[in-house]
């Protein structure tokens, strides 16, 4: 087994960028967090030295609390169209939450929750680079001159 790399917290992530900002060095910052230098500068490496946007949900997505009320839905054995209209959804909306996230008998918010923030998890890996055949068949639209609109089947 490999060795553990430290993270840091939230609290010594946001005291880590505000003295980045203020311009102290990495090893200042260490000693001020209490911590090695490897953590920060790995995290400030990471980065390239840029604070990283917040995460935040957007509106539209279901909230942990909407999702609260399908599993209770869920749990009373209400049909998906009755658990829809109580948290003001698309039945095709929650639907598809519960299907992605084990159906009705092992459908759980939390984990559906944990498990929808870790799918919205950016940067991904784009889908040219997991498929060699999908990069095979572009390869071989782009020599035949084919617009990237072509070949994404969006027309020209």
């Amino acid at each position: 087994m490999g060795a553990r790399r430290e993270t840091l917290s939230a609290a010594e992530r946001s005291q880590l960028w505000e003295r980045w900002r203020a311009g102290d060095s990495v090893a200042e910052i260490a000693r001020a967090l209490r911590r090695t230098y490897k953590p920060v500068y790995f995290h400030v490496s990471r980065h390239g030295g840029i604070e990283p946007r917040r995460r935040h949900r957007r509106e539209e997505h279901l909230s942990l609390q909407e999702r609260e009320e399908i599993s209770r839905g869920l749990a009373v054995g209400a049909s998906l169209r009755e658990i829809a209209r109580g948290v003001g959804r698309s039945p095709s909306t929650v639907s598809r939450e519960v299907a992605r996230s084990g159906g009705r008998e092992r459908y759980r918010a939390a984990t559906a929750d944990a498990g929808a923030w870790t799918r919205a998890q950016r940067p991904k890996v784009a889908k040219l680079a997991s498929s060699a055949a999908l990069r095979k068949a572009v390869a071989e639209k782009l020599e035949q001159q084919w617009s990237p609109a072509q070949i994404s089947g969006g027309g020209e």
